[in-house]
């Protein structure tokens, strides 16, 4: 079998052990390539455990600059027996496993088809004098690193540099790991020279692009959005959204001269109580969020309904999981979609924004303060585990300082000393959006009685049907004004005329833009359509409807977004073909290529006959 050989396009997966502290080198390897110029796409699986259970980390490097997964693996560094036939089957054909060799393996354990480039990683961290066990167990996976930019043909200044920068401060431990990563270079350089054909080379293919997470970007963007109340409670994978707000709080929301901060943060009993208190602040005049998973939505649904009802701001950050019930904790899915479109009893309707990548992350995450204010509803940010816990390469993160904030329709002291009649839930303009005044704007007007139960236009308890219907009515009247508000859908016409079509939302993107390519390559062309939001714009269904056959992809095993435009655009379901990804990892550019192909060329062959 000949060696793979590639430069700049290729696949790295490491194989470790939860708790092995792997995660700094392995990071510290994508950054590496990073820093010479070339995109990768970093994915992190992880058990839900602490310690113990397997691990991954796949680097995806691409010169072209794809960011989603490829699907396959070129070289496996595989630190973990447990796992060690499921990750040698993974890798292609023609590729490379790297290992600890101090014991060496029988030749029976490694395929004929594979490059074996044995390290033996524990002998040499037993070499580095004055280091206590579990500091040697640290420093096999620097010693890998340092034997990976050998192999690869690593720049050593960048190497030398990222070392200096995550330890800056702490001359010592800067030395310790040059020296680890000195004992793996020179050993590859010495015994594997010339074995690996995959290289990378210095390239200018990265820019400006920043390597960020999701939910970093999506607790700064709610900073920026004019957040003030953080109410939380911890759940996979969602936590570091809140750690993230909290973090940029205090870099830039703490009053300079008192020293007092300019923001609250709780972290809740439990889900209810987070939700109770956003809702809370929301009707006060605060700017406020959670962020939570599917389990926590799922908890949440009661107050989402008093909420809908008694028409009170409020943001929900969904990082969506693996369900249902405790599911998969750390593996990612879109499987959110139909429990929160609708969420709560009776009947509701919820916004959902649909961000592609942390770039989207931050600028919806700041938008839904506005969209939440200006509709005086629940806004629901829908991102997963894929963009929450990974490092994406993304467009840099941007704000305008002379962006206004929307407050939406308030009431101002001035309006009701004038005399400007206030019915709480009172259409007056006819966008189905009423005038609130917030606690404290008037000693003797403005007051109203808030309630979930049902009521009429000036906040009175009432039964009656008709006012029933007026006001339910009314809200269904707000969701159509949303539609004008919300993120347009972004369309990406084909290369040649076609009948067919593709919609797809969320963290898809990315492998969709390179499906989409290789397709055109061979002659397969579809116009897409990226969702951003529900409601839906209307050139959704327009879309559909110029389309004879329509894939929609999604990271779920029941077609929710499929089901939710069938329902609400009164779509024929004969339009579309479901694509599902929900073994949990992210969906690949290999996978989509795949199933649409086939999927043609069945209809195609069907219709022929």
């Amino acid at each position: 079998m000949q060696p793979l050989a590639a430069t700049n396009d290729f696949v790295v997966k490491f194989a470790n052990i939860n708790g092995s502290g792997s995660a700094s080198a392995n990071e510290l390897f994508a950054r590496c390539i990073l820093r010479m110029g070339v995109p990768v796409a970093s994915r992190n699986i992880f058990p839900s455990n602490i310690q113990g259970l397997p691990t991954w980390y796949e680097v995806r490097v691409s010169g072209e600059g794809w960011l989603g997964r490829r699907g396959g693996v070129d070289m496996m560094v595989a630190m973990n027996p447990q796992t060690w036939d499921k990750d040698m089957a993974e890798v292609e054909p023609g590729g490379y496993v790297v290992y600890d060799s101090t014991k060496p393996m029988p030749v029976s354990r490694f395929r004929e088809d594979v490059t074996v480039l044995g390290v033996p990683l524990t002998l040499l961290s037993n070499t580095l004098e004055g280091t206590l066990p579990r500091e040697r167990q640290l420093l096999k996976n620097i010693i890998y690193l340092g034997a990976l930019s050998s192999l690869l043909d690593f720049d050593p200044a960048v190497v030398e540099g990222l070392i200096g920068n995550q330890f800056k401060g702490k001359d010592k431990l800067i030395a310790l790991n040059m020296k680890a990563i000195k004992l793996g270079h020179d050993y590859a350089a010495e015994h594997l020279a010339g074995k690996c054909q995959l290289k990378v080379e210095n390239a200018d293919m990265v820019g400006d692009r920043i390597f960020i997470g999701g939910n970093d970007a999506a607790g700064l963007g709610a900073v920026y959005g004019g957040a003030t109340v953080c109410a939380w409670y911890p759940i996979t994978p969602s936590t570091s959204v809140a750690e993230s707000f909290s973090k940029h709080c205090k870099a830039l929301r703490v009053d300079p001269e008192s020293g007092q901060n300019n923001f609250a943060i709780v972290q809740a009993e439990d889900e209810i109580a987070a939700i109770g208190m956003v809702i809370g602040a929301g009707w006060n005049g605060a700017r406020s969020f959670t962020a939570t998973s599917g389990p926590g939505i799922s908890l949440m649904q009661e107050f989402f309904g008093l909420a809908y009802s008694a028409e009170i701001p409020a943001v929900i950050i969904d990082i969506q999981r693996g369900g249902p019930s405790t599911g998969m904790p750390t593996r990612t899915q879109q499987s959110d979609i139909l429990s929160v479109a609708y969420a709560s009893h009776g009947d509701t309707k919820h916004v959902m924004l649909f961000p592609e990548d942390p770039h989207e992350s931050f600028e919806f995450a700041a938008q839904a303060f506005d969209l939440a204010e200006r509709l005086q509803t629940p806004i629901f940010v829908m991102m997963d585990l894929d963009i929450g816990m990974n490092d994406w390469l993304c467009k840099p993160l941007h704000w305008d300082d002379s962006r206004k904030y929307d407050r939406g329709k308030i009431m101002t002291r001035e309006m009701l000393e004038a005399g400007t009649e206030f019915g709480r839930y009172l259409d007056v303009d006819g966008d189905a959006v009423p005038f609130r005044t917030l606690p404290g704007v008037h000693p003797t007007k403005g007051a109203y009685f808030t309630r979930g139960s049902s009521h009429d236009a000036y906040a009175r308890y009432s039964e009656e049907g008709s006012v029933y219907i007026d006001i339910t009515q009314r809200l269904l009247r707000k969701f159509e004004t949303a539609k004008t508000l919300v993120p347009a859908p972004v369309l990406r016409p084909a290369k040649a005329p076609t009948r067919w079509g593709a919609i797809y939302f969320g963290s898809s993107s990315v492998a969709m833009d390179e499906a989409m390519e290789t397709l055109e390559e061979h002659g397969l062309h579809l116009d897409t359509l990226r969702v951003r939001a529900f409601p839906f714009a209307d050139e959704v269904a327009e879309f559909v409807r110029a389309h004879d056959q329509v894939f929609v992809v999604e990271q779920n095993r029941d077609a929710q977004l499929q089901k939710l435009l069938i329902t609400e655009c009164g779509l024929e379901p004969s339009r579309f073909v479901s694509l599902l990804h929900y073994d949990g990892t992210p969906i690949t550019a290999r996978y989509i290529t795949g199933m649409i192909a086939g999927r043609m060329a069945t209809i195609r062959k069907d219709a022929a006959e």
